[in-house]
């Protein structure tokens, strides 16, 4: 039903037409279908000494606290806009920890390569059931470069048509251009198409551009199950 609103509130209900089906699902990368490797994992990989519990707690903090220093701070605005600004972003703030800063950029590659990053424990399983059913499956990502080789090395690339990363077109979520982007690549029309994100703003706002979005619950951890199966109910 539709309720049409007044000044003092609703008038009266009229009778709403039926949701279209889902025809298209969007989803979000990190924190949605994957998570990176933990910091400790990382900073151990790319220092070239062993590192201990006290002195890893050390430079863990250095990093939390970089997170209020007003150059980290100024480096975030619009990281996700182009690969030079992404890298520009992150390459600072591991650089806010002095134990870091030699290896800002060893850092930073880091994260852009497909062995650092996994998959939840239920991405793989949800994705061929949604392909499985006939759904089209898009990838709708604030990112700094392109993830189809991480993908590719986690064997899910081929469950995607449309790969829309916000550094190639110089914007960020929720800009509604990046959703009907990935929409037109589909051959969806956007109330057809379900986004699933980890953001309630970015991911969320995809209802911006006419898309139903579902925001998953914080809270997973690496390896476990992320809930995507209620993906699933929801269709």
């Amino acid at each position: 039903m539709t309720v049409v609103h007044g000044p003092e509130g609703p008038i009266r209900a009229r009778p709403s037409a039926p949701p279209a089906p889902v025809r298209a699902v969007l989803f979000d990368f990190s924190g949605t279908l994957f998570q990176i490797s933990s910091y400790a994992e990382r900073i151990r990989d790319v220092l070239p000494r062993p590192v201990g519990e006290p002195e890893m707690e050390g430079i863990l903090g250095a990093l939390e606290a970089g997170l209020h220093d007003p150059a980290v701070i100024t480096a975030q605005a619009g990281r996700d806009v182009s690969s030079q600004a992404h890298r520009h972003a992150f390459t600072t703030w591991y650089a806010s920890a002095p134990q870091l800063a030699p290896y800002a950029h060893a850092l930073y590659e880091q994260l852009r390569t497909p062995e650092h990053w996994h998959p939840y424990a239920d991405a793989g399983p949800v994705l061929a059931r949604l392909a499985a059913r006939g759904i089209a499956l898009g990838v709708v990502s604030d990112v700094g470069w392109d993830l189809r080789a991480t993908f590719a090395h986690h064997g899910l690339a081929e469950r995607f048509g449309s790969w829309v990363h916000s550094y190639e077109h110089d914007s960020e979520k929720p800009d509604p251009h990046l959703f009907r982007h990935a929409c037109g690549e589909l051959g969806v029309a956007p109330e057809e198409t379900l986004m699933v994100g980890d953001h309630p703003a970015r991911d969320g706002g995809a209802t911006g551009a006419g898309l139903r979005a579902y925001v998953l619950p914080a809270g997973a951890s690496p390896g476990s199950e992320r809930g995507l199966d209620a993906v699933l109910q929801l269709l």
